[in-house]
């Protein structure tokens, strides 16, 4: 059975408090292709994640632990998410790779995880889970409907159908703070992780159920893909 990862943006699922319309929206699609394909997924932390972070910085405290205080809050939207998948869902948040993929190869529940250490967004976190359980295709769903040769909101942007491995890393380098709580569409880390291990990675808009269920079983979709 084909593996796939499914990284799950923040912004949907908590853009300030949790989207329970979105939450049970996805999992009914992800229960419904479940017998057809080993899903696992990546939580990010949203609103909360960059609220918690600047908190931090407030108190006076480092980038380290503004990204302790943001991995908290993408391992609650875990939580949401497992809920909302119910019974179909691992029952325990893994908190490593290991782990995870332990409970990948030994059961046929969805895994559901948030971030790993500081330093890493749950882009790298992606992945790194795609690497260790062997997944050849990464889902990343977030608000924006694919990449962009500048952020999206700017006069002129165009949207790429594809793209290469080190089309990505080079666009990425631009807007990469490497800060808890910034946003680019795929860190820096993650695009290289992608690239040395061959995973095709998918940038959807993730409120599009069709485009997302397109990308999952390798269907033509309207958001961006990245391989080669």
């Amino acid at each position: 059975m084909q593996r796939v990862v499914l990284s799950i943006g923040g912004s949907l699922i908590n853009p300030g408090k949790p989207d329970v319309k979105f939450l049970k929206n996805i999992a009914a699609l992800i229960v419904k292709l479940k017998a057809k394909f080993q899903l696992a997924i990546l939580c990010g932390g949203g609103q909360p994640a960059r609220d918690y972070a600047s908190a931090v910085r407030g108190f006076g405290g480092n980038e380290f632990v503004a990204d302790e205080a943001a991995i908290l809050m993408t391992k609650a939207n875990a939580f949401l998410m497992a809920a909302a998948l119910g019974e179909s869902a691992y029952p325990d948040i893994p908190y490593d790779f290991t782990r995870a993929a332990e409970a990948v190869t030994t059961t046929d529940k969805i895994v559901v995880m948030g971030g790993t250490i500081p330093g890493f967004t749950t882009d790298a976190d992606a992945a790194l889970l795609a690497e260790k359980i062997g997944a050849k295709k990464i889902i990343n769903l977030s608000n924006i409907d694919g990449i962009y040769d500048r952020p999206p909101k700017r006069p002129g942007a165009k949207k790429f159908a594809t793209m290469t491995h080190e089309q990505l890393i080079r666009l990425a380098n631009e807007y990469d703070l490497r800060k808890a709580g910034t946003n680019f569409i795929f860190d820096n880390v993650a695009c290289k992780i992608a690239a040395r291990s061959k995973i095709e990675a998918h940038f959807i808009n993730g409120r599009d159920l069709k485009q997302v269920e397109a990308a999952i079983t390798g269907m033509k979709h309207k958001g961006t893909v990245v391989k080669g």
